[in-house]
């Protein structure tokens, strides 16, 4: 297939051959590959040389069959395949964060087909040999098999046949306001974010969740995920937390390795060899060596979060879900077939050469910690846009994140992360500085040591792509992905998952459940202008934060808080924004600020007086203290709806239910409230559950709620379980391993072996 011809293709005729007790293949009729026979065996002639290579020989072992490419393919072909797409939509319209073209014009305008390639994914496929794509978005599972098949068939016809490694971020979020019914299906499976299924404190559940999303994965035609993410979250007001397992190194260990062991495992005749096969995704742990401690709460996405403070010298602990977890599966295929450090520099924990670098630059953290102490050799992915500049504000997404290596240019930056150890850059589309990264090793160290060192990362890179299937067989049946993703029994699979993740903190005088058919008030929620996780602004409104159809299947809703028998407040936990404002800098300040885990406005009277550390250039800040500034909550109208909502009733009960992403400090309002129901991302339907009783809730909490921003402040960022926990008027403790069900406080087999008892 030309380039010409994959612009304009918007259907791929797939043929199929079969091998009696061998793999079934599959070839596009436009790709040009043809089909070899030996021994009355079938393969697929990829690189068109008429005779059957190693590499095409799907009896050799994955490691055999890496080794052969990797030997035949160019440096250029190698720098392509060390490259990981930026975001990609499909189709990637003018509204998408990253909108593309076609044929030189918007998909709006082009009267292009959702699944057709936009010009830069051709560009990116031909000119630069990339073969690892990041979807994070697509239109339905009919358009993304569509779409699979499209770039399949490109790549299949283009050099030496090396197909797509698609991938996505976690997707399998819940869309709080649908209503769950698992025989109409739906686009996909949904359950609650990773710190609910921390909350189930049941590695089976987060074992199936693997299982069934790897399934809609591939059918979605991704064979890697993003994913999981094992970080312990140290730090409660890290931006980052609810995408944890939480703060316990035991609960995050076993987590990662049901999640890894679901997403990889392969079973019976999916079963390729080794536990891998057709129904496995290649899970790419994240974030070595552990990201969960940035000073001061503030995260790495944003250069005024750029570093990890270890104050409580616990370093060694935030590496155990990876050690003990993801590099030690219970299942066949052993590890995590992939790393990616985080983008913090772990200040201070680099003993051999005393770097203070982004976790990826540091040959310490990789080479000689990772790769030779703990023996990992699958793929290490640098995190996105490690290698570009940086922004000049140091709040802002949007921009390169070259923590440490701010100095260097962009290829002596892909250069250090060679010699680091590093196999690919997230978030490059392009080979040109890879390859002048090549001609530095050259020049240091000869040709031979830097086409050696290409093509390990290579064979680690290819034999991520032989051991799922790929090679064989990466078409997909668009009919069969519809059936397949988000199917009844896996929406039933995550709305059970949901139903176990609702931790119930406060039932004064047994208020839960409520009688069938209650009288509730549901008061609109207030959201203040703000910004999003872009730098983004966002509107304020006033609207019912929660689907009132859904509620009045299980109670009569009522307008006048006098008719009421009970309020229902939906609120979330605070928001303080990201621990920098542009506002202080403009006054005078050093731009830090506190990130605060309440709701009133907040003085940080006891933080540090000087930041552990700081960047010593002229142009930046060293001391990044924020001891005696002031933030205000985006969200404060949430405690206002409770206490006002409170008044309203007139000594009637108020019912809360907390939509938390982090700890949050609840004595602002807990005493106002006679029940409390957390959660971590459901469908309001599986709140109503609870509240009417058809469901006990069981879950638990994966991490401790401060009694006071004093207590957070004086807590190590590195160090779990160090805060003093809040104290309800019913003298509960809300200390890790704490929930009620209609009996009281829970205490079973979960609590007994998970559950943090401080003496």
């Amino acid at each position: 297939m030309t380039n010409n011809q994959a612009s304009t293709v918007t259907e791929v005729q797939i043929q199929y051959v079969a091998n009696d007790n061998g793999p079934l293949l599959g070839y596009s009729q436009s790709s040009g590959v043809q089909i070899i026979e030996e021994d009355g065996l079938r393969f697929k002639d990829l690189s068109g040389d008429g005779k059957l290579d190693p590499y095409e020989d799907w009896r050799l072992s994955p490691e055999e069959r890496a080794k052969d490419l990797a030997s035949k393919m160019t440096i250029e072909q190698i720098a392509g395949l060390m490259l990981y797409s930026q975001h990609q939509f499909v189709p990637a319209a003018s509204t998408t964060w990253f909108p593309g073209t076609y044929g030189g014009k918007t998909f709006e305008e082009s009267g292009a087909k959702p699944w057709d390639l936009t010009d830069q994914q051709i560009s990116f496929l031909s000119k630069d040999h990339l073969r690892h794509v990041l979807l994070v978005g697509v239109q339905s599972p009919f358009v993304a098999a569509r779409w699979n098949n499209v770039v399949q068939s490109f790549a299949e016809g283009t050099g030496l046949g090396i197909p797509a490694n698609n991938s996505s971020d976690p997707r399998h979020a819940s869309d709080a306001s649908s209503e769950f019914n698992a025989g109409a299906g739906g686009k996909i499976s949904m359950w609650p974010e990773t710190l609910g299924l921390a909350a189930t404190f049941d590695p089976a559940v987060t074992r199936n969740f693997g299982d069934i999303a790897a399934k809609e994965y591939r059918a979605l035609g991704l064979a890697t995920a993003l994913s999981p993410q094992i970080d312990i979250a140290t730090d409660p007001r890290w931006l980052r937390f609810n995408g944890t397992f939480g703060e316990d190194s035991k609960l995050a260990t076993d987590m990662a390795r049901a999640y890894v062991d679901g997403f990889q495992t392969s079973e019976d005749d999916r079963e390729i060899a080794s536990g891998w096969g057709y129904e496995s995704v290649n899970a790419m742990v994240k974030h070595w060596p552990g990201g969960g401690s940035g000073e001061g709460g503030r995260d790495a996405h944003f250069g005024c979060g750029k570093y990890a403070v270890y104050p409580g010298n616990n370093f060694e602990e935030h590496l155990l879900p990876f050690t003990e977890g993801a590099f030690k599966l219970d299942g066949k295929t052993g590890q995590a077939s992939a790393v990616m450090p985080y983008y913090t520099i772990s200040s201070n924990q680099d003993p051999v050469n005393g770097e203070n670098v982004g976790n990826s630059y540091s040959s310490y953290l990789i080479n000689d910690l990772l790769r030779e102490q703990y023996g990992y050799d699958g793929v290490v992915c640098t995190d996105w846009m490690i290698t570009s500049d940086e922004a000049a504000n140091k709040d802002t997404f949007i921009g390169g994140k070259p923590w440490g290596v701010e100095g260097l240019t962009v290829a002596e930056r892909h250069y250090k992360l060679l010699m680091a150890g590093v196999d690919q850059f997230g978030g490059n589309n392009e080979i040109g500085p890879v390859l002048e990264a090549y001609q530095m090793g050259v020049e240091e160290h000869g040709e031979a040591n830097m086409r050696a060192r290409f093509e390990r990362s290579a064979v680690r890179l290819l034999k991520n792509m032989f051991r799922v299937g790929l090679f064989e067989n990466p078409y997909l049946q668009p009919e069969e992905s519809e059936q397949t993703v988000g199917n009844p029994a896996f929406m039933q699979a995550g709305y059970d998952a949901q139903l176990k993740s609702l931790v119930m903190l406060k039932n004064e005088g047994s208020v839960l459940p409520l009688p069938t058919r209650s009288r509730v008030y549901v008061p609109k929620r207030f959201k203040a202008a703000g910004k999003n996780w872009f730098g983004m602004p966002t509107p304020e409104s006033l609207e019912y934060p929660v689907n009132l159809d859904i509620v009045a299947k299980y109670f009569e809703v009522v307008e006048d808080p006098a008719d009421a028998d009970v309020a229902l407040v939906f609120i979330e936990g605070p928001k303080p924004g990201f621990g920098y404002s542009q506002e202080d800098l403009a006054s005078g300040g050093n731009g830090y600020v506190p990130i605060s885990l309440q709701y009133k406005p907040y003085t940080a009277e006891h933080a540090r007086e000087t930041s552990i550390i700081g960047d010593p250039r002229e142009d930046d800040v060293l001391n990044r203290s924020y001891q005696g500034k002031t933030v205000t909550t985006q969200n404060e109208s949430d405690l206002d709806a409770v206490l006002e909502t409170k008044k309203m009733m007139n000594g009637k009960p108020v019912i809360v239910s907390m939509l938390l992403s982090n700890p949050a400090i609840v004595a602002e309002f807990e005493n106002e409230a006679a029940a409390i129901i957390v959660n971590f991302g459901v469908q309001d339907q599986a709140i109503m559950e609870v509240l009417s009783g058809s469901v006990e809730p069981s879950g638990l909490l994966p991490m401790q709620m401060p009694a006071n921003m004093m207590t957070v402040e004086e807590q190590f960022e590195d160090v779990p379980h160090d805060m003093e926990c809040y104290v309800d008027a019913d003298k509960h403790t809300y200390d890790f391993g704490f929930g009620l069900n209609w009996n009281g406080v829970i205490d079973d087999g979960r609590t007994k072996k998970y559950r943090n008892v401080k003496v």
